[in-house]
């Protein structure tokens, strides 16, 4: 064999596989069927703003390991995520804190707005039955109207009335004035963009780009029998042509345009919580490197992003785990296991939306078993 492992997909858990298996003398061969390495983390250089092509990828971890990892590679900045949300023209930092609740009711301490809500909540009877029903449970109709339901139906495309209610177990509803997204104790984007980040990890690792793995199975078959194992992260429907039928994704629609002045709307991610509006968000991607030498320049670059239903031709974000799908994506598993050489891995692969540290984890310990 002339390669210990074929790695199908260069995103994340590809890569980082690539780089700790070389780390170990083990060869291997990365393909991607697009032209550029990265996966969705890929950017562009545009008119010397990072763009994040596929969508804002925010790195965030409370993993101290991951996060050292990821720096020994490539300096990080210090983002941190303040997202806001847009309905009908008024303005309200995210995640739900006290910000929040001064900017919806003018309430002004914890007391008054735990009161708030115990109202808004009171308001809800009976069993819970659907997504609507446990928003309106945990943090009552106003904000369920204002700034969860047009936004949830927009990126899930159905009604939240008949979205199962486990999309949103828990909202999380901060008794402080804290606008960071995230609780995770590390947050940061790579100086540059993402594309330092891949190029560190699969230097030195032979890569095939414009290599559809999925599309002549003759050459996938001729592939296969150069290494000893493959290691596939792309979607597994796909990997077995779609045989058992297919599985649901929501897929996303981003529309770049450039803008003639500095700042636009003053923020990375602004969310656009009503229904008739069809974008969810825009991303104004200068704010996630505010430190950069162009920062100031009269120019920025800012994305629509606009979910749509996944067809074989799109690209697969966010898979739909309901029980229908959840045991369809079963029965390919078992297929997979059927495979001596195939060994499957990273989010479409394992039909789960990872974060990127949970990512890393996964692509580490699946080194420790097959090495």
């Amino acid at each position: 064999m002339k390669y210990d492992f074929l790695i199908v997909g260069s995103g994340l858990f590809g890569s980082v596989f690539a780089f700790e298996a070389k780390k170990r003398g083990k060869r291997c061969l990365v393909l991607d069927r697009r032209f550029q390495t990265g996966g969705n983390l890929y950017c562009k250089n545009r008119d010397n703003i990072w763009v994040h092509e596929y969508g804002a990828h925010i790195f965030h971890t409370s993993q101290k390991a991951v996060w050292d990892y990821v720096n020994e590679l490539v300096p990080f900045n210090n983002y941190i995520n303040s997202p806001i949300a847009n309905y009908k023209g008024n303005l309200y930092n995210l995640p739900f804190n006290m910000n929040t609740f001064y900017q919806m009711w003018g309430t002004k301490t914890p007391e008054e707005v735990e009161e708030k809500l115990k109202n808004e909540k009171g308001a809800f009877k009976g069993e819970i039955k659907n997504l609507e029903d446990q928003a309106i449970s945990l943090v009552g109709r106003d904000i369920y109207e204002k700034l969860i339901k047009g936004y949830t139906e927009k990126q899930w495309g159905k009604s939240c009335r008949e979205l199962p209610s486990f999309i949103i177990k828990r909202l999380p509803v901060r008794m402080r004035y804290d606008n960071n997204y995230f609780n995770d104790n590390y947050q940061g984007i790579p100086v540059g963009g993402y594309n330092p980040l891949i190029k560190k990890l699969l230097e030195g690792t032979e890569v095939r780009l414009g290599v559809d793995f999925n599309e002549d199975f003759k050459v996938r078959r001729q592939l296969m029998d150069m290494a000893n194992k493959v290691i596939y992260t792309g979607t597994l429907d796909s990997y077995f042509d779609f045989s058992l039928g297919h599985l649901d994704y929501r897929s996303e629609k981003f529309e770049l345009k450039k803008i003639d002045k500095q700042n636009f709307q003053g923020v990375s991610v602004m969310n656009f919580t009503e229904r008739e509006i069809p974008y969810t968000r825009i991303i104004e991607h200068k704010h996630f490197e505010t430190s950069a030498t162009h920062y100031n320049d009269p120019v920025t670059w800012i994305s629509y992003e606009m979910p749509y239903d996944y067809k074989k031709t799109g690209e697969p974000y966010y898979p739909v785990n309901d029980q229908k799908n959840t045991e369809l994506y079963s029965k390919y598993v078992k297929l997979a296991k059927n495979e001596d050489k195939l060994i499957i891995g990273g989010r479409l692969a394992e039909y789960s939306y990872f974060d990127m540290d949970k990512t890393i984890m996964r692509a580490l310990s699946l080194i420790d078993q097959v090495i």
